[in-house]
């Protein structure tokens, strides 16, 4: 195996079980998962699986891996990609761009699986959840995805889980091409010079470039608000709350509604406990932000738990969400970024949960909006509806504390 460079080591010490590592071009991440996929075969004796977006990806990976493994092959089968070292231990390679690919892999068991580029893979998020993850439950294995970013698409959403502190079998990396110190500086500068703005940005310095305008826009600039431990004097604080059911989170957002602006200035997110310790977790919430207004999603899962919140005297208003309602907070909230009317807080989930979110036009010409496959868009969901409250209160439609709206 190969010795790592400092960046790469990093890497192995801090990895999960679940882990995205997003790099600029030769920063050395497909070098990270050979050593990877050496280390399963060889150390551990146990099978492992190298996925690529295509056969181009492969090829030089294939014939790579086939030479650092062929002193200690029993077998390598070049039609069917598969290596198979004495005493045990395999190594299959797979491109997902194949022909009946995903039916060839069910049923096979890894230890490890690594999906080099998998920023280029198509529908990654549904090939990974459907095809390749239960690949690793027989074996308790993990997963490695590598690349460089390619706009917020599936990959970007897995680095959000790997960032994002409630998911602790995740874990994500980002850094650009200098890391490398085997890649001379001059090199990189010189490439930098030939290279469009964006280019660099994305193939250099690995950052996630949103290919068109997205639903919302100026997210990351309006990160800047700073949070409050509890709420101050004669401030006027309203809540937005989306409730999670068996995956999600419930999510509370408190907004901070002053005549100079509006602020996030609390996001509270939880999941897997139930209504009644959900209940009591908004209650303290609101004796530290005592709010004028709260705005929680009336649905299957909320209507319980807004039935315990009505017996604390707190100012609710059941929100229900229709095509029609959700359009019109989506249009706000988004109005409001646009017009820098709200400032927020520098949260990674609630930031990737933004940027990501989405709306697909249907056949009958209506917008539906919501999170991508595989990603949560609660933070979106509470934000929204805090904002309408914030509304609601600088319009002065609200009027005082134990005023209680149902609708």
């Amino acid at each position: 195996m190969r010795t790592l460079h400092p960046f790469q080591q990093k890497i192995r010490d801090e990895a999960r079980r679940f882990n995205v590592v997003s790099l600029g071009r030769r920063a050395g991440k497909t070098a990270l998962g050979e050593d990877l996929a050496v280390e399963t075969v060889l150390d551990e004796r146990a099978p492992c699986g190298w996925f690529a977006p295509n056969y181009k990806n492969l090829g030089e990976t294939w014939r790579e891996l086939v030479d650092l493994l062929r002193p200690v092959a029993r077998r390598v089968t070049e039609t069917d990609h598969r290596i198979e070292i004495l005493g045990g231990g395999s190594l299959e390679c797979w491109s997902l761009d194949s022909e009946g690919v995903a039916d060839s892999v069910r049923g096979r068991k890894y230890k490890r699986v690594v999906l080099d580029e998998a920023a280029s893979v198509r529908s990654l998020l549904g090939i990974w959840q459907k095809v390749i993850r239960p690949t690793l439950t027989d074996l308790v294995g993990d997963a490695w995805f590598l690349s460089t970013p390619k706009g917020l698409n599936g990959f970007w959403s897995l680095y959000q889980r790997g960032q994002d502190p409630a998911d602790p079998d995740w874990a994500s990396w980002r850094a650009p091409t200098n890391v490398n110190p085997h890649i001379p500086r001059q090199e990189i500068d010189d490439t930098r010079g030939d290279l469009p703005e964006r280019a660099v940005a994305q193939e250099i310095d690995a950052e996630f470039l949103a290919e068109g305008a997205g639903v919302f826009r100026g997210v990351a600039e309006a990160c800047t608000a700073r949070p409050q431990a509890v709420g101050v004097p004669k401030h006027t604080y309203v809540f937005g709350v989306d409730w999670g059911q068996v995956d999600d989170f419930t999510v509370v957002s408190v907004l901070d509604v002053r005549p100079d602006g509006v602020e996030q200035v609390c996001l509270d997110r939880f999941n897997k406990i139930d209504y009644l310790l959900q209940a009591a977790r908004i209650r303290i919430l609101a004796e530290r932000f005592p709010p004028l207004l709260m705005i929680a999603e009336r649905n299957n899962v909320g209507a319980p738990v807004i039935e315990i919140l009505e017996r604390y005297n707190l100012p609710l208003w059941a929100w229900t969400a229709t095509n029609a309602s959700k359009h019109d907070a989506v249009v706000a909230l988004s109005l409001a970024l646009d017009r820098s009317e709200v400032v927020l807080l520098d949260d990674p989930v609630q930031t990737g949960e933004l940027l990501a979110y989405e709306a697909e036009k249907l056949p009958g010409g209506l917008l539906r909006y919501g999170a991508p496959e595989g990603m949560h868009d609660d933070t979106v969901v509470a934000l929204m509806l805090a904002w309408l409250g914030a509304c609601s209160a600088d319009a002065g439609r609200v009027q005082a504390r134990d005023f209680r709206v149902v609708a």
